[in-house]
């Protein structure tokens, strides 16, 4: 149990249910983006599709640049290599203008071209076009009527059809993630977008925030605040602001999940002694449910994608391990049986597969598990790995880890083959999680 008790970055959630009995602002709040991001990525054995994205024509009539940001989005995912264009003139703005024998020169495989025109009401409309250099076939060719203040997710929207038209899988490019920031004696609840810009204060406070949970829709977050002297599991609403402070039980409430349908939130309580997991009203009417009655801390519970059964930690075998129970009650399986130590259970979108965090040594480090062979893959080369959860599309893992003694946020292909980090000067960054499709 050492081991256990010495976990207090890795599973923040897990740590606090140990210390049980021993221990704002509404609203989004803009804030700059981010001056100091730097993003590193690297790829192994991928096979990667050579795509030249041409400059859109009129481009720099609008306030904030489209292509640069589609081009970034691609590239980060690690399955495109931007070709270079350069000395190839006049460059064309549709696909009829298109000189194919150029880009074949250049092993593009993909074309993208457009342009912009500005309107009266002070929008712009962009036009975009997706040709295969091969065939010569238009495989995209849509038009959006964009305000400015819209023009980076749009840029993200249009990356989203590439990369759903190229691969077959839907993007995620226009998604948001959420995560933790500590510093200057303060804790802010952020959220951004996928790629980390555009980030906005959801929560500021003197005491710890932690574990943020989107709800399905994307509109509410639960998380646990320590602003009643105690933690507590609250749910925001991301529009309003609107707090609800929902388990505010004797001893420790934590550990907040979201049903599938939106409708019910499993919390870690120890209002009854031991911490053990409850299902609730995510509105926090009536009565929590107590799902099993154990001598074993359980905790960190999600839902499995179809709403029948939770996956949690439990320490029931005599270390932490990962199980999974129906939720109407009956008997735990434990899933997790290479390693000694493993905790922080998500599941993925399609239920197949399951990402968690486990120690060996003094590293803890992202796992991935198929959930019917038991076949497991570490995933990350990191040594401080914490909070991984999917991408709505299951493609890639967001996680926090530490480099050079403060977290950072970074992200994983779930097949391990592509690794990016996003180092900025935001402070120390912990507990992210990857938000629904909008």
């Amino acid at each position: 149990m050492t081991t256990f008790r010495r976990h207090l970055r890795i599973g923040k959630v897990w740590a606090l249910t140990l210390l049980v009995g021993m221990v704002g602002l509404a609203g989004l709040v803009s804030t700059p983006a981010q001056a100091e991001l730097d993003m590193a990525i690297t790829t192994e054995g991928v096979r990667q599709i050579p795509l030249a994205l041409l400059p859109l024509a009129q481009e720099n009539l609008l306030p904030s640049p489209v292509l640069a940001v589609v081009q970034a989005d691609l590239v980060r995912s690690g399955l495109f290599r931007a070709v270079d264009i350069s000395g190839i003139v006049p460059l064309p703005s549709e696909a009829k203008q298109i000189r194919m024998a150029d880009f074949r020169a250049r092993d593009a495989r993909q074309v993208l071209t457009g342009s912009v025109q500005p309107q009266a009401d002070g929008r712009f409309q962009l036009r975009v076009q997706l040709v295969d250099a091969v065939t010569e076939a238009v495989r995209i060719n849509q038009s959006f009527t964009v305000a400015p203040a819209a023009l980076r997710q749009t840029a993200h929207q249009i990356a989203d059809e590439v990369y759903q038209e190229l691969t077959g899988e839907r993007g995620a490019f226009s998604t948001r993630i959420a995560y933790i920031v500590k510093g200057g004696g303060r804790y802010q609840l952020k959220v951004a977008d996928a790629d980390a810009y555009n980030e906005q204060t959801v929560l500021s406070s003197r005491e710890p925030i932690i574990s943020p949970r989107w709800s399905p829709d994307g509109k509410r977050m639960a998380y646990v605040s320590f602003e009643l002297n105690r933690p507590s599991v609250v749910v925001q609403n991301l529009a309003t602001g609107e707090r609800k402070t929902v388990a505010n039980f004797k001893g420790n409430n934590s550990a907040p999940a979201w049903s599938p349908d939106g409708r019910q939130l499993a919390v870690t309580l120890s209002r009854d002694g031991i911490a053990q997991i409850y299902v609730m009203p995510a509105d926090g009417s009536g009565l929590p449910r107590r799902v099993m009655t154990t001598r074993a801390i359980d905790t960190e519970a999600c839902f499995t994608p179809d709403g029948t059964a939770l996956v949690f930690t439990s320490d029931r075998g005599g270390s932490p391990q990962i199980y999974r129970v129906p939720l109407n009650g009956g008997n735990a399986q434990r899933l997790t049986f290479s390693g000694a130590y493993n905790v922080s259970p998500r599941i993925s979108p399609d239920g197949s597969k399951m990402t968690y965090v486990q120690q060996s040594g003094s590293v803890f480090r992202v796992m991935l598990q198929d959930l019917d062979s038991g076949q497991t893959q570490t995933l990350t080369d990191t040594q401080l790995d914490e909070s991984p959860s999917f991408s709505p599309n299951g493609r890639i893992i967001l996680y926090a880890t530490r480099v050079g003694g403060r977290g950072v946020l970074a992200m994983v292909s779930a097949d391990g083959r592509v690794r990016q980090r996003f180092t900025t000067q935001a402070g120390d960054v912990y507990e992210p999680a990857w938000g629904p499709y909008p």
